[in-house]
């Protein structure tokens, strides 16, 4: 009897002890998260792109359409989500990463987006030209000498992490709404200003994944599965920043964000079989790499050359006015007009420009009635009460001349 307590007695202290462990090497990898300089970068990243948006706004409208932090709007809460359910594949599976190829992949993140191109924040790039770094390193420092820094490299956890990072993006991108994406001023073939559309965001993901000493013992033999070695292992919360940018003139930018959102399923998809193939040929994660970032650029290749054979949809007309943005909080907004929308009349009064529109809306006394084309060529109506100032600041924005041009 004295045996039995005695050995349960002893299970549950080990338990206990364990407990501790991941608790505390979750203190640490969360405190680690604030010495990485990718977490800091993000918030000048988020900054500097804002601020050169709404620059470019007020030259071409004349006032500021989003605010600064527009780009990571509406995502930390969804990112948040994203972070636990990658931190637990992440866990279960046993990646296992060095600091020396995290220290990396943030260094590259840094680089590719110094010029504030969102657009090469696709985990295709970072990843991608994270993995060929590390491929290439050792053997340009063996050749010179002797270089221990990038014995140990997880090659396969790495394209599976790339992968699970292509289904977050095809995700956001799924998640595009109509009245949310930035709109600027181009100038067409034929010369005339037209209208277009960016779908643009940026968001970090922090992440838990192990790392190769700490506190955590192994358990054998079947985790962690995705290991470099170590008999025990620790936590970090790495910040993975993920970013896309696509203009849009030839169509509705929530269609062409559900097929570039269809297109990056797919190659996730094809990315990740290949990556689990390496677990048993490990050279196949080169093979999915290379998948990985042609398949990308493939992806905006089609994208543009589309978008490019469409006639524009956002031009100046004399069949009404088609509405090129809507400023978030303004009347408009509140009135569920939407970008696409064609204006054809106020009040029974046919309009064909700008002009002729704010005319109308100052004409009609204490109440306006809205005639719109939606983009099925359906008639449909809004009307509101006008308060002072609301005709001159109802927060719709047409294709038409910038404000400056120079």
């Amino acid at each position: 009897m004295y045996n039995r307590y005695s050995e349960f007695g002893t299970s549950l202290w080990g338990d206990h002890e364990m407990v501790e462990e991941w608790l505390l090497e979750i203190a640490k990898g969360i405190g680690r998260l604030f010495l990485n300089p990718l977490l800091y970068w993000f918030i000048l990243l988020l900054f500097f792109t804002g601020y050169k948006r709404v620059k470019q706004e007020r030259k071409q409208f004349g006032i500021k359409v989003f605010d600064i932090f527009s780009e990571w709007r509406d995502t930390w809460v969804l990112t948040l989500l994203l972070g636990i359910f990658i931190s637990i594949i992440s866990i279960m599976l046993g990646l296992v990463f060095s600091i020396e190829t995290l220290l990396i992949l943030s260094f590259v993140t840094i680089i590719l987006s110094v010029t504030l191109q969102l657009s090469l924040l696709s985990a295709s790039y970072t990843i991608g030209l994270s993995y060929i770094l590390l491929l290439v390193f050792p053997l340009f420092f063996d050749s010179i000498g002797s270089w221990t820094l990038f014995e140990e490299i997880n090659f396969t956890g790495l394209v599976i992490l790339l992968a699970i990072f292509l289904l977050v993006e095809s995700h956001l991108l799924s998640k595009t709404e109509r009245n949310e994406t930035f709109p600027s001023l181009t100038l067409g073939t034929r010369g005339s200003w037209i209208g277009q559309h960016t779908i643009k965001k940026a968001a970090i993901i922090p992440f838990f994944t192990l790392i190769p000493t700490g506190l955590i013992p192994a358990i054998e033999p079947y985790w962690p599965y995705l290991t470099i070695g170590g008999e025990n292992y620790g936590l970090i919360l790495f910040p993975f920043v993920i970013g896309y940018k696509h203009q849009v003139k030839g169509m509705l930018s929530i269609e062409a964000a559900v097929r570039l959102s269809k297109s990056l399923f797919w190659l996730a998809i094809l990315v990740l079989l290949i990556a689990i193939s390496s677990i048993m040929i490990e050279w196949l994660s080169l093979v999915a790499i290379v998948i990985a970032i042609l398949g990308r650029e493939y992806i905006n290749y089609r994208h543009r050359l589309e978008d490019n054979s469409k006639t524009p949809i956002f031009y100046q007309s004399n069949q009404g006015l088609k509405v090129l943005s809507i400023i978030p909080g303004s009347p408009a907004d509140r009135l569920d007009i939407q970008v696409g929308e064609t204006i054809t009349k106020v009040n029974g009064t046919r309009i064909s420009n700008e002009q002729e529109f704010y005319e109308a809306l100052q004409d009609t006394g204490a109440f306006f009635k809205i005639e719109l084309l939606d983009i099925n060529g359906e008639i449909r109506f809004v009307q509101s009460a006008i308060y002072e100032g609301d005709h001159h600041e109802l927060g719709i924005l047409f294709p038409s001349t910038p404000h400056r041009e120079n």
